[in-house]
């Protein structure tokens, strides 16, 4: 039987069907819309607040490191600090400082009371805070090789009054070497001075605390010294005194990371040891200090 042609074919009134020559897939658009990360960190947001802070870092806390060196340029680990001052101070600090001399991110893992007030909440995220979690700091150290900072005494060390300061709480329940330990990366421990006196707590307002739903409600001495210049927002001005960091000797696990679980006295008492560390360098550098002002 002899094949039909193209007249006849529309002489019966159908339709020929159209060869498409087949072309490569078009290549997908990022889908994000900003530099926003998958953990709300802006870069964008972080050279603003840097841009914003270092007049704070360099003037008003005149900021020296020690050991610097001893933080890696690449690569995961869990930096390790004592915490302080009512609105906590040495967290920025310590971002800054990594990120503007080592050009490495930081990101500074704390409680979910951040993430749960509006505004600030999304600033937090912006600027680099992730909820602390251990499945957030493993995705962060191990995966994605990142620098995250960590402070184990919790909202007790900023809660401390002023007769109490630089006398570490304990550092939980250990979480924090767990996760290193997983992550395969190092503890760097930094021992921080003059967070404590930038923001001094005269007492905490327990009852007022437990109404609001929040950790501590701190009397500061800043309300009484900026308070009558600036009114309420003087409750948020940071005293200038000197920031003092030294950086300790990583801390390295002889174990093999990814286990399912380790030793709970091994993990204490790596714990306990990595506080005894820090207070003992605290205790080195106060007495070294010759005021809190100048350093």
């Amino acid at each position: 039987m002899a094949r039909p042609t193209a007249e006849s074919v529309r002489a019966a009134g159908q339709l020929l069907p159209v060869h498409v020559p087949p072309t490569a897939a078009p290549e997908l658009d990022d889908p994000r819309v900003s530099d926003v990360d998958e953990w709300g960190r802006s870069e964008r947001t972080r050279r603003l607040a840097r841009t914003l802070f270092a007049p704070m870092y360099d003037r008003w806390f005149r900021v020296e490191w020690e050991g610097l060196e001893k933080i890696p340029t690449d690569g995961g680990a869990l930096l390790v600090a004592n915490h302080a001052a009512a609105i906590p101070s040495d967290a920025p600090v310590i971002m800054h400082g990594i990120e503007t001399e080592l050009q490495r991110p930081v990101y500074g893992l704390a409680d979910e009371l951040f993430k749960k007030v509006p505004v600030v909440g999304t600033l937090w995220s912006r600027a680099g805070g992730v909820l602390a979690h251990p499945d957030n700091a493993y995705r962060l150290l191990r995966q994605q090789q990142q620098l995250v900072l960590v402070f184990p005494e919790g909202s007790k060390g900023p809660g401390k009054t002023f007769d109490e300061r630089y006398q570490l709480r304990r550092f939980g329940r250990a979480g924090f070497v767990q996760i290193a330990m997983r992550a395969g990366v190092p503890v760097i421990p930094i021992a921080v001075v003059g967070a404590e006196e930038s923001m001094p707590m005269l007492a905490n307002l327990t009852p007022l605390a437990k109404a609001l739903g929040l950790p501590y409600a701190p009397v500061t001495a800043n309300m009484l010294a900026f308070g009558p210049l600036l009114g309420p927002l003087g409750a948020l001005v940071h005293l200038p005194a000197k920031f003092k960091l030294r950086v300790l000797d990583p801390v390295h696990f002889d174990v093999p990371p990814d286990q399912p679980r380790y030793s709970r006295s091994k993990v204490m008492d790596e714990a306990e040891s990595i506080r005894e560390q820090i207070q003992d360098a605290l205790y080195d550098m106060l007495r070294h200090r010759r005021s809190v002002w100048s350093g």
